[in-house]
């Protein structure tokens, strides 16, 4: 029998269908067809193999058709369910993969230094909320400078919204959002703008509502490991072979038949495994593979800072490509609003920090953390820039806070523009939230959709967690928290497009920075980058380039700042030549106050909340300054 995958439901060139499941918890299996409006035939019995598989071949069975898989106890979806067309306690449908008019042969994916990655939740991207009306807006992304949509999870889940986090049938595109057909569409139009695409994937637990894999085998999760979202999976107790098969299959399985460029892995330290080698080592070389000759990207949220994830596996790592930073978005969280509570108690928001993660990837390699009460992080020193993305904003840490407010409703216009240029133009690779690029007036919120009975349990867990948070945590703030299972929280996320006019200074300076990342060459082929603190606010980066066309980016994050003497070697110009504006947060295009000349007779002047970037230019007479100011 031809298949290409080990599970699951698939068409066969000769005709009929193949179903193969593993349940080892029941004495039999069978398929037992849905056709709606027409009385079910008699379930076709499948064929025991060792190990507790099932498998068969029905002649009759065809594209579109409405099935479960009756065990001993009973009928339910299949695991590796392509589609559920009416949820996840419906009948799984088989889908051919095979009729795809694809037309990105030819695509072969970006270098990591290229990219630019928007992360985009598609029932809240547009109005809609379709796989067809996302793909609408991708030339428009393209147009701006974003070279990588990053999908948040889009397994099947249940209720009529959600994030996506607690998917059930991993298989099977959540029908929310259309067909896999217009999935497939929805990716295809993007490697035709050469866009690349990944999809974040949930393989640490599965959500509580719709999950019927527990029917099948109880050994899906651990005996052992406790996640803190549910039920750990088992990658390394008793009968974990196939367990390891189903999520690498389904790392497999995106990247082939959905031509996915990648994954986004999420909270990888729920992920436990005591194995020889670890499961995201195996998911990584599968994802390779199943990609071919195109260069995919695989990218780690892993809160404690493990480095060894990006390692080569022949160094004891997993061979991932890049890790989310998250000390940095904490430390521009603190220096953008001023508040250092919860999880933010630990950063500072200096030039120091700014610099050394820049310089050095995650803040803490093994310091202790006063706030988890531990040493967080592994060294990280050595490891290239794009091996971390950051962000200043991304969908967990705008929904973590009382309002899911966006950055620019918090932070003062000029901060906003100097941490937007600072994230932008640095040698990391940057990662966009939808709607940060037009300072969208759409709070992000926590939203999920689930029946009665957990909804209670829910928000007060949603509560709980927002409670470490002590301006959330009191009294006045709890009236205000936004309820997740109401449909207006998730009507309120929903992107408004006009805003793109209406904020159209903030979106023009997202399209200057990154048209600067994309076509400044000593910015985007630095031999080297170097950093300086000048006080606790102010400080410059320096971009060096192999021809001496080299850039200095500085920024002041506090108030104007005199700095004389200038006894720093990196703000020493380019040998017979001075330094000129190439850009500045503060031109009035961008509603700013305007950028006199840096270097003057008298020092430098670094004006207040403000980031420029400069480059060499004639090595004429620095102008004349005033020493109005004092040390």
């Amino acid at each position: 029998m031809k298949r290409k995958f080990p599970i699951g439901a698939e068409i066969q060139p000769a005709g009929g269908v193949h179903f193969r499941v593993w349940a080892p918890r029941s004495g039999s299996a069978a398929i037992e067809f849905h056709a709606p409006g027409k009385k079910n035939d008699s379930p076709f019995v499948l064929e025991p193999e060792p190990g507790g598989y099932f498998s068969g071949l029905v002649p009759h069975a065809r594209d579109g058709d409405r099935y479960k898989i009756r065990l001993d106890h009973g009928p339910y979806p299949d695991p590796a369910s392509r589609f559920q067309p009416e949820g996840p306690h419906g009948p799984s449908q088989v889908v051919n993969f095979d009729q795809f008019p694809w037309t990105d042969q030819a695509w072969r994916g970006r270098e990591r230094r290229d990219l630019v990655i928007y992360e985009m939740h598609i029932g809240t991207f547009t109005r809609d909320g379709t796989w067809r009306a996302a793909m609408n807006e991708l030339p428009e992304l393209k147009r701006i400078g974003v070279t990588l949509i990053e999908v948040m999870p889009i397994g099947e889940f249940p209720g009529n919204f959600g994030w996506g986090y607690d998917g059930v049938d991993l298989f099977a595109p959540v029908h929310l959002y259309g067909s896999p057909d217009d999935l497939r569409a929805f990716v295809n139009r993007a490697h035709e703008l050469e866009l690349m695409v990944i999809l974040d994937v949930v393989y640490n637990h599965l959500g509580p509502e719709g999950n019927f894999v527990g029917q099948f085998s109880r050994d899906y999760f651990s005996a052992t490991h406790q996640c803190e979202w549910g039920e750990a999976i088992n990658f390394d107790g008793r009968d974990s072979g196939p367990v390891r098969e189903f999520f690498i299959t389904n790392a497999r399985y995106w990247i082939e038949e959905f031509h996915f460029d990648g994954l986004r892995l999420d909270a990888t330290q729920q992920i436990f495994d005591a194995s020889k080698t670890h499961v995201l080592a195996e998911i990584a070389h599968a994802a390779h593979v199943a990609a071919g000759g195109r260069t995919i990207f695989l990218v780690a949220e892993n809160e404690p800072q493990h480095a060894r994830l990006t390692r080569p596996t022949t160094d004891g790592g997993y061979g991932l490509n890049a890790l989310w930073n998250d000390d940095y978005h904490h430390a521009a969280m603190v220096a953008a609003s001023g508040r250092a509570e919860a999880y933010y108690s630990d950063y500072r928001g200096t030039a120091q920090e700014f610099v050394s993660a820049l310089k050095h990837g995650f803040l803490y390699q093994g310091q202790w953390h006063r706030w988890q009460k531990n040493r967080r992080g592994q060294p990280a020193l050595g490891l290239p820039p794009e091996t971390f993305v950051i962000f200043l904003q991304n969908h967990d840490q705008v929904a973590n806070s009382l309002r899911g407010l966006r950055l620019h409703q918090i932070a003062s216009p000029g901060d906003l523009r100097a941490l937007t240029a600072l994230t932008l133009l640095a040698p990391s690779i940057p990662m966009l939230f939808q709607g940060q690029e037009f300072s969208s007036s759409s709070p992000f919120l926590y939203f999920a959709d689930h029946p009665e009975e957990l909804r209670n349990r829910v928000s007060a867990g949603r509560r709980g967690f927002l409670g470490q948070f002590s301006s959330i945590a009191c009294e006045e703030s709890q009236a205000v928290l936004a309820s997740p299972h109401d449909p207006a929280t998730f009507q309120r996320c929903k992107l408004d497009f006009s805003e793109r006019k209406r904020n159209e200074t903030a979106y023009r300076l997202h399209i200057d920075l990154l048209k600067l990342r994309r076509d400044d060459q000593p910015l985007r082929h630095a031999a080297r980058v170097d950093g300086a603190v000048l006080n606790d606010h102010a400080f410059v980066l320096r971009f060096f380039s192999a021809t001496g066309d080299d850039r200095l980016l500085v920024v002041n994050l506090g108030t104007d700042f005199f700095y004389s003497p200038s006894p720093e070697p990196l703000l020493a110009p380019v040998e017979n030549r001075g330094w000129s504006i190439r850009w500045s947060s503060e031109s009035p295009g961008y509603a700013g106050g305007g950028t006199p000349a840096l270097e003057t007779t008298a020092g430098w002047r670094l004006p207040g909340h403000a980031a420029v970037l400069l480059q060499p230019g004639e090595n004429h007479p620095l102008p004349d300054a005033k020493l109005a100011e004092k040390d």
